[in-house]
């Protein structure tokens, strides 16, 4: 019971982050995701390090800037290059894949078996996700594909390696969040003021869109995400991803009048079938935990995907 309790939880996350879109669309400035990406982290890891009353010491300093890079700092960005460049179904597609990335180095550096059951689960589930995201208008652009594999990859990464060094003693993962979220913050503002420029002029709704992409988005969506990897597998956690693409399609449907086909409704009952069937055959992986490894309550930048269903830039 308590594991379910836990997956619930963690699912909370991916929940989340499939409100992204409608709130950048209808509460925050226009083509501005790198600083979207800023004013989501930045304030947030802040505020959670000042909660937590706990700074980094020796090793961490570093270990939390890898963490914070490959969660958020690399990965932010990369997410909003691929959005930008490809259809929003085709980057959604893109971050349900980053299951199998976690598989793969989930084998190799934490011992945990990659079993058929759970691949195939990762497989179906983003096939699943394929269905109510693409169209038959999609492209293919190769900066595009490549930004999304590559922040796949980044997130994938990101996982393992939170999972890998799990935290310091007497480290909670309030302060563990914090860190990481601090320090991809402060790795996107350069790439943003080069890209974007200065920051846009802010109303009432996009102080209220970014109040709550920073408290209830980000701050908790990781908080819960990063407790997830401490106390589930790697796998277990990554499995949970392709809720995110689905809770967008699903609010894109209620709340923006976006339909939904049979062929969609379709697609989401296969990808969240898919999730629930990873979640078992994790369960039942009965995966060893690696030597001499820190095991705690660690973290991880989660990716998973938002997305309209016309394929508008996706947003997450």
């Amino acid at each position: 019971m308590k594991r379910v309790t836990t997956i619930a939880l963690t699912a909370l996350a991916p929940i989340s982050w499939g409100s992204t879109y409608f709130v950048a669309s209808e509460l925050l400035p226009p083509d501005r995701p790198l600083f979207t990406g800023v004013m989501r982290a930045l304030p947030a890891g802040l505020l959670l390090t000042a909660l937590a009353r706990k700074l980094p010491a020796g090793q961490w300093w570093w270990k939390a800037a890898v963490l914070g890079g490959l969660n958020i700092g690399a990965f932010f960005p990369l997410l909003f290059l691929s959005a930008y460049r490809l259809p929003g179904g085709v980057a959604a597609v893109l971050g349900s894949a980053g299951p199998l990335f976690v598989v793969g180095l989930a084998a190799l550096l934490l011992g945990e078996r990659a079993r058929p059951r759970t691949v195939l689960a990762a497989v179906v589930a983003a096939f699943g996700v394929g269905m109510v995201v693409l169209t038959a208008q999609a492209r293919l652009d190769p900066v595009g594909l490549v930004a999304g594999v590559v922040s796949s990859a980044s997130m994938g990464a990101g996982i393992v390696m939170t999972k890998r060094w799990g935290r310091p003693e007497g480290v909670g993962p309030l302060a563990m969040t914090g860190w990481q979220l601090t320090a991809g913050g402060l790795m996107i503002i350069p790439v943003a003021a080069l890209v974007e420029g200065a920051p846009p002029a802010l109303d009432g709704g996009a102080f209220l869109g970014y109040g709550y992409m920073m408290l209830i988005n980000t701050g908790i969506a990781y908080w819960l995400w990063f407790r997830g990897i401490g106390q589930l597998s790697a796998t277990s956690v990554t499995l949970l991803g392709p809720l995110s693409p689905l809770t967008a399609a699903v609010i894109g449907w209620a709340a923006l009048g976006q339909a939904l086909s049979p062929v969609q409704v379709l697609g989401m009952v296969i990808a969240f079938g898919a999730t629930v069937a990873g979640q078992l055959a994790a369960g039942s992986a009965g995966a060893p935990r690696p030597k001499a490894v820190p095991f705690g309550s660690a973290e991880e930048t989660n990716r998973n995907v938002s997305m309209d269903l016309t394929g508008s830039p996706v947003r997450r």
